[in-house]
């Protein structure tokens, strides 16, 4: 099969061809802000990491997202087959809006294939141990940056609050200290542990 470096190059240009459908239309349907959402910037990296085969990259992605989208497609999923919200924050309730059409949150469905492509990356790339440093370096800036570009209504990375509509028992600056720390720490951490031993005998320095 062609490929650009080590990944096939059809599924580096499907993947691609999604990305710039997905951008105009988001970008005037929702708004710029939405792509500070970590899933999306997510889907932005791996397009850059599918053409470059970077495996530093590749396994940042996995470390940041990789979890939430599972939680993600599992909310989905549970509410799409039984209309049940299993965590109650309404995390994928948008994707039952009525008022939405149904092509943009059609769009959303990245969220199913993004964990597997991941995954898929990782075993053909490996692991790199110093994914943990990066992803959470970038998670450092992208969390205050969300809170001074955006606004509570859209809640962007749950900086505001759990939820929609936002909800948290702590003072804002707790709150805000809690996604930085607590959050990666729960998150983060754990999958990194996780991957580096699943995939260890393709892990790198």
């Amino acid at each position: 099969m062609p490929t650009h470096g080590p990944l096939p190059l059809p599924v580096n240009l499907v993947v691609t061809l999604f990305v710039c459908v997905l951008v105009p239309v988001y970008w005037i349907q929702i708004g710029p802000s939405n792509f500070l959402w970590t899933s999306d910037i997510a889907l932005f990296a791996t397009v850059i990491a599918l053409w470059t085969g970077n495996r530093l990259l590749t396994a940042a992605i996995a470390v940041a997202v990789l979890l939430p989208e599972l939680v993600w497609n599992l909310d989905f999923f549970t509410h799409l087959l039984a209309g049940t919200d299993v965590f109650g924050f309404n995390a994928t309730g948008y994707m039952f809006d009525s008022t939405t059409p149904v092509w943009l949150r059609a769009l959303s469905l990245f969220h199913v294939f993004l964990p597997l492509l991941s995954i898929w990356m990782l075993h053909c790339l490996g692991y790199d141990r110093r994914a943990l440093l990066v992803a959470l370096l970038a998670w450092w800036l992208l969390v205050p940056a969300t809170r001074w570009l955006t606004d509570a209504e859209k809640n962007i990375n749950w900086v505001y609050g759990f939820g929609s509509p936002p909800w948290t028992p702590l003072p804002d600056v707790l709150h805000l200290a809690s996604v930085m720390v607590v959050y990666p720490l729960l998150v983060f951490v754990p999958t990194h542990l996780l991957l580096k031993r699943l995939f260890a005998r393709r892990a790198h320095d």
